[in-house]
């Protein structure tokens, strides 16, 4: 296996700049997340791997091997696309051995390689199908079989999982997280869905217009976000976000978002001094609010009166679109919560996980 290592890449096409100062180091074995909005630049990043685009500035290493100018069939990588795009009138075997037979393989090796790679996926009993006959979390195997027999230094995967059906994408997550471990494999993996960035990721890429916002661990990512992009696009539902002041003293801060106030905990002021008494954007997770009724602890300084503009039960918790003022925002409370559309109730913010950016670069402060 090998690493990968975007040395300042740049990839543009004419005058639009797809890929703007690449600069990651993926690690042997690890497995890495791109991830952003559709147009962010993260297949072209992989696509640039692969050699299926010319970089326009910057280098590109596969292990110490400078690979700018290397044709795709010498970078000993393997591509997994969106389309399963196996050959109709080949049977799965075929399929699987396909790519072998055109490097002249020895039969024997073909068929080792055919068979365990039809083991790891559980597709043993399909070899003698065509794709036709195959179900699609049937196919996507295939298609993943077919850059296992590679024995490639890098698996490269555009969002192979978008075809399928949602029960069948979970399941089909796990198996290719199952499959890296067993591997030991360095895998780029690109996708829209953060859910899915978050669930399988050992460290993730976010882009947004050609550029990486932040490359970190889920668990910081969703934490400590660089900027209002990342806090925004990492968690589902989305954190809500408040045009607000910063109000008081340093020892006695406060939030002040018009139609609410809530106090800034101790710990966090001192990184907050030089914001104020000035407009900052204030930002909390849905997962971070409670009813009241149910809330752990209740305090004052943390209490906002609200309306309750929608309810989606969810059977395990509830989505509530709620109202302060004319600001919608979304919370993400406990099953229990039994209140309709047109109620007030009264919600608390866990404020020791609050955020607060700076609204003129949008980067985050706490």
């Amino acid at each position: 296996m090998a690493s990968v290592t975007y040395d300042h890449v740049t990839k543009k096409f004419g005058e639009v700049i797809a890929v703007n100062d690449f600069n990651v180091e993926i690690k042997d074995k690890e497995f890495l997340v791109l991830v952003g909005p559709s147009g962010c630049g993260k297949t072209t990043a992989l696509r640039l791997v692969a050699g299926l685009e010319e970089i326009t500035t910057g280098n590109l290493y596969i292990g110490e091997r400078l690979v700018n100018d290397v044709a795709p069939k010498d970078r000993d990588i393997a591509m997994v696309f969106q389309s399963y795009a196996l050959y109709p009138h080949m049977s799965v075997y075929d399929n699987l051995a396909f790519g072998l037979k055109l490097r002249k393989t020895p039969k024997a090796e073909i068929d080792r390689r055919v068979k365990n790679a039809a083991e790891i996926l559980q597709i043993g009993a399909l070899l003698d199908r065509k794709p036709k006959q195959l179900s699609g979390g049937q196919r996507q195997r295939v298609a993943l079989g077919r850059a296992i027999v590679r024995e490639p230094k890098v698996f490269l995967m555009d969002e192979p999982l978008s075809n399928l059906d949602a029960k069948l994408r979970v399941q089909t997550r796990a198996e290719i997280s199952k499959l890296h471990q067993r591997l030991q494999t360095t895998v780029i993996y690109v996708t829209h869905d953060q859910v899915e960035a978050m669930t399988m990721g050992t460290r993730i890429a976010v882009m947004n217009n050609g550029l990486l916002q932040q490359l970190d661990t889920p668990q910081t990512l969703y934490d400590k976000p660089a900027n209002m992009f990342v806090a925004g696009f990492i968690g589902s539902p989305a954190m809500n976000f408040f045009d607000a002041k910063l109000v008081g003293t340093i020892d006695d801060m406060w939030v002040d978002g018009t139609t609410f106030k809530v106090k800034v905990p101790a710990d966090k002021t001192m990184a907050l001094g030089r914001y104020l008494n000035r407009e900052v954007i204030f930002g909390v997770r849905p997962e971070d609010m409670y009813d009241r009724q149910y809330a752990r602890e209740v305090s004052p300084d943390s209490t906002v009166k609200v309306a309750v503009d929608v309810v989606e039960p969810m059977g395990s918790e509830v989505y509530l679109y709620l109202l302060t003022g004319t600001k919608s925002f979304v919370g993400r409370l406990d099953s229990r919560t039994q209140v309709r559309p047109g109620q007030d109730m009264e919600v608390v913010w866990d404020m020791s996980h609050m955020h607060i950016f700076d609204r003129e670069t949008q980067v985050a402060v706490v």
